[in-house]
């Protein structure tokens, strides 16, 4: 399982889900700043998530979900956030 950041994130990338994640995860970060700028939203990488939730009682806008509990009007979210840790792995 994995967590999902959601719709809510969309133009806002706040990043004080980047400073609690133990595992550094969610993508991209202040100091990749190329990569921030050119983003609308942050990113959790599936495949390196632990599972932990610390991203989601931090996030302002409440746009972190569990895999499970993301709603299902932003499911798609999960494939999305996925999609661009792939074409960034490459």
């Amino acid at each position: 399982m994995t967590y999902v950041i959601a719709e809510p994130c969309i133009n806002v990338k706040d990043t004080a889900c980047v400073d609690v994640c133990p595992v550094d995860c969610i993508h991209p970060t202040k100091n990749e700043a190329e990569e921030f700028e050119r983003e609308n939203k942050l990113y959790i990488d599936p495949d390196e998530c632990i599972d932990c939730g610390a991203c989601e009682p931090v996030c302002p806008v409440e746009a972190i979900f569990e895999e499970a509990a993301v709603p299902d009007k932003w499911k798609h979210f999960t494939q999305i956030d996925a999609n661009w840790f792939k074409q960034r792995k490459g």
